[in-house]
């Protein structure tokens, strides 16, 4: 037999275009998340969605049905990054505090979640995680249950309208290129102008300006100074709310609707 001949050592391997990895339901809510705390809630459509993940649309309709759904999804998904765990210290005002701080936050990083309607909530596993969480602080302050049903909707709608304000003047200043600093200054110059009575035809609310002018943020402040009230509003606003629930639980913890 002739000798075997050795194998020529092997060269480059030459790269093969092989299938793109498979899509997940997963992947899919989190591309589409990144794309609505981008640029809002009207810019995830499927196609948007599909382009961010190198994909077509029509891709995507095999793991999702539509925009809804979609939208079902992602709100439910980003509520899992609400904390669960609040330690009972036994001051549940504190813990209500860390809770609604945590909240606004919350909707802050992704503020098209404000757009979604509560008439109608989604009814997610990551949602009911978050009322279940609210639920049990309010339970630390030994109010009755009637009472705690509706302190759910006031501290939940308080916290909301805040974040709304903070996320509104954001959008704002994006869209029109103008602060609010600019805008009020701009209007306020007019206002004397057009309205010169008043101080005689609005003066409660003159007295109110005259009394309570804040006072001018420093030239180095990071945070916009119509963002600083917000959040100062908010910081007063929740005070009083707990204020409020402090009385009740004072007085036992009676509901209002009772008397």
């Amino acid at each position: 037999m002739p000798p075997r001949r050795a194998a020529p050592p092997p060269g480059p391997r030459l790269a093969r275009s092989g299938p793109k990895p498979g899509l997940t339901v997963d992947a899919i809510v989190t591309a589409a998340v990144a794309v609505a705390d981008e640029d809002g809630m009207a810019a995830p459509s499927m196609r948007a969605v599909g382009e961010r993940l190198g994909r077509t649309a029509m891709a995507l309709y095999t793991y999702v049905p539509g925009k809804s759904e979609l939208l079902d999804l992602m709100y439910d998904a980003v509520h899992a990054e609400l904390p669960t765990d609040y330690p009972d210290t036994g001051n549940w005002r504190t813990s209500l505090t860390s809770w609604a701080d945590d909240t606004l936050a919350f909707h802050l990083r992704h503020p098209w979640v404000l757009q979604v309607s509560q008439a109608r909530p989604v009814l997610g596993p990551h949602e009911y995680a978050g009322l279940n969480t609210l639920v049990r602080l309010l339970y630390r302050t030994g109010l009755d249950a009637h009472v705690l049903r509706r302190l759910i909707g006031t501290l939940l709608h308080f916290v909301r309208g805040s974040a709304q304000t903070v996320a509104e003047s954001r959008q704002a200043a994006a869209v029109t290129g103008q602060s609010d600093e600019e805008w009020w200054f701009a209007r306020s110059a007019l206002l004397g102008e057009v309205a010169p009575d008043f101080a005689d035809r609005f003066p409660d609310v003159g007295r109110l300006e005259s009394e309570s002018a804040p006072e001018p943020p420093p030239a180095d402040d990071p945070v916009p100074y119509p963002e600083r009230q917000a959040r100062e509003t908010f910081t007063v606003g929740l005070g009083v709310l707990l204020d409020g629930i402090e009385a009740a639980v004072a007085r036992g913890g009676d509901s209002p609707l009772s008397g």
